[in-house]
């Protein structure tokens, strides 16, 4: 029985919580730091991007996967100083694509500074992931900045996979989830591997730590297709249902098509056009009805125990392994 299965909900939420307060704690202050080899016309923005929070998640699968080779978490910082600038550079993106102007209830790069401003910050942030790994050349950190190229380059794909989308009727399972896999599931693949790697461990520990981030990832973003129909806009920050209004073609949508249901057919005729509050209710009725909401759940809850799985077929050290499985668990219950 692992740590997580002996835990009620709460009490496994708490423990994940304690975990990420330790990360925020260790990375939070390198992050600020790091940011002082950036111009001074972008520091400004930098600062601004990280004071809008976060939970850190990808940061702390950075730290475990280090201490689960048997190293030292602060082996890991450099890779989960590196994954953080990464995310918020694809945040930063994703926000002036989506034409968000909020985020975590504050105003988005763009929104706050211009669309020129929060790309040049972006390629800054991407940049200088790879500078912090690259600062010292050793095999471990050359094989952790090839790993994250590699991430980047599929959550790329994976995004320009999700534009070309938006002029599609629907998406298959299959199709959504390959491009879930990129935009979400590889660079938490190589936030759960990077420390391993910097630790110079073996490519069986580092297998598996990738496998669990792959699942993990999976996992991750049927939650978030989830909280983006049923979740509440006092979490999410969003309106109810504002993927269905903003017509984004996620795992909930494509499985009712797989079972005969064109969620978006009755309503607005451009893919253009925005759903109306009318049309989004009658959109989230008709996902209940035909168990897109339940099989989204479930698979969740699949990717999840795939995940945990994957940390059995490596001899990883017991308390990062326990602590990787409560993460994992706290993913998919945050919030539902």
């Amino acid at each position: 029985m692992t740590l997580s299965d002996s835990l009620s909900k709460h009490e496994n939420e708490l423990t994940a919580l304690d975990i990420l307060s330790r990360t925020k704690m260790l990375v939070h202050p390198a992050l600020v730091a790091a940011t002082q080899r950036l111009g001074p016309e972008l520091q400004p923005l930098a600062s601004h991007q990280l004071s809008t929070g976060g939970k850190y998640v990808r940061a702390c699968l950075a730290l475990l996967s280090a201490s689960a080779a048997g190293a030292d978490e602060q082996v890991g910082l450099v890779g989960a100083l590196a994954i953080e600038f990464v995310h918020n550079f694809s945040l930063i993106h994703d926000d002036i694509i989506d034409n968000d102007v909020t985020r975590r209830h504050q105003p988005t790069m763009w929104a706050k500074y211009g669309v020129g401003p929060a790309i040049i910050v972006g390629d800054a942030l991407s940049t200088l992931a790879f500078q912090l790994l690259l600062d010292e050349a050793t095999v471990e950190r050359v094989g952790a900045a090839r790993c994250l190229a590699d991430a980047v380059q599929a959550m790329i794909l994976g995004q320009a996979q999700d534009i070309a989308s938006e002029d599609q009727p629907s998406l298959s399972v299959e199709e959504c989830l390959r491009m879930e896999a990129g935009k979400t599931g590889a660079l938490l693949a190589c936030a759960a591997s990077i420390g391993a790697i910097l630790a110079g461990a073996d490519d069986d520990d580092v297998k598996a730590l990738s496998e669990y981030g792959d699942h993990l990832g999976l996992a991750f973003q049927a939650t978030d297709d989830m909280l983006g129909v049923w979740g509440e806009p006092s979490v999410t920050g969003k309106p109810v249902g504002n993927d269905l209004r903003l017509r984004k073609k996620t795992l909930p949508i494509s499985i009712a098509y797989a079972k005969g249901f064109d969620v978006f057919a009755e309503s607005a005729s451009s893919l253009d056009e925005e759903l109306s509050d009318a049309d989004v209710a009658e959109a989230m009725v008709l996902l209940d009805d035909c168990g897109a909401r339940y099989e989204t759940l479930e698979l969740a809850e699949e990717e999840l125990r795939a995940a945990i799985a994957a940390l059995d077929r490596a001899p990883l050290a017991s308390t990062a392994r326990d602590e990787l499985t409560v993460i994992a668990r706290y993913v998919i219950e945050r919030d539902k």
